[in-house]
């Protein structure tokens, strides 16, 4: 791997695959300051293996069956170097001044931390969305081994932390390089799972101190509840990233992700109506219409 930043810092780094050629260059180039890259792969058809390889990174394969348990195979059979592992997606970048960061929070006292959070930069059309990706997008990436575990959570993944869980301040980039065709075939396959999950956890309502919270990972997850059964949601979701969030002020790309996010919350409706449907066909005397 190449790059300016040659610093070494004590964090392993775990890249979750699956045909990622296009994304892997960039990432692996940004990882010049680690000593153990990790790549965890689903089974690609396509030279994601040889560019890992080819990248100086440690390459393994598990069959996927959700983010979360992906990620506990992963910390349970690849014998990470470090005791901090940074987790990233192969359409993710590591700036510099996130590296050098990194390095310094962990030269600290951090006994007590299970995890940090940090903010995900989102990419599309060559440029940053800071309004229609609802930007900052908090996440849990840089994690200790032995502090955290996955649990799956529809399409996605929640985190068990024990410790506290630290903010970073410098930015995360996702950068999307295969068009609206791919990412339409993705949230088609997400809006399932989550379709699926909101069915099975319907009865759960988003609490009130969830929506005041001033972490920001429980206040996104009592909003998603909150949407739940809302009516008219993808038009609300519209009206809220594209008026209230300012995604009006990224232009016609802001209007067009907007819009595509909106779909998307229409796909998982009409996937959570269809199963419902369905239900009802195999039970017609569960009453569920």
């Amino acid at each position: 791997m190449t790059g300016t930043t040659t610093e070494r810092r004590p964090v392993s780094v775990m890249i979750f695959t699956l045909d990622e050629e296009i994304h892997l260059p960039s990432c692996l180039e940004a990882l010049s300051w680690c000593d153990d890259v990790i790549v965890v792969d689903s089974f690609s058809r396509d030279r994601t293996e040889q560019l890992s390889r080819e990248g100086g990174a440690r390459f393994f394969q598990n069959a996927f069956t959700g983010f979360g348990s992906q990620r506990n195979w992963a910390l349970d059979h690849t014998s990470p170097k470090h005791d901090w592992i940074l987790v990233l997606d192969a359409d993710e970048r590591v700036t510099p001044e996130l590296a050098t960061e990194m390095g310094e929070v962990l030269a600290g006292d951090t006994a007590n931390v299970g995890a940090y959070r940090l903010k995900r930069r989102f990419y599309m059309w060559g440029r940053w969305l800071r309004h229609s990706s609802l930007y900052p997008s908090w996440v849990v990436r840089l994690i200790h081994k032995d502090r955290v575990r996955y649990v799956d959570r529809g399409h996605a993944e929640t985190q068990e932390v024990q410790g506290r869980t630290l903010e970073l301040q410098h930015d995360l980039i996702d950068e999307n390089l295969r068009g609206v065709d791919e990412w339409f075939a993705r949230q088609n396959r997400y809006a399932r799972k989550e379709a699926d999950y909101e069915l099975a956890h319907s009865a759960r309502h988003a609490e009130l101190a969830g929506l005041l919270s001033l972490d920001p990972l429980r206040r996104r997850q009592a909003l998603r509840r909150l949407a739940y059964d809302l009516p008219f949601r993808p038009f609300f979701f519209f009206v809220y990233s594209y008026f209230i969030r300012g995604g009006f002020r990224d232009g016609r790309d802001g209007l067009v992700f907007c819009a595509m996010k909106a779909l998307y919350q229409g796909m998982i409706v009409v996937k959570k109506y269809d199963a419902r449907k369905s239900y009802a066909l195999m039970d017609p005397d569960s009453g569920r219409r």
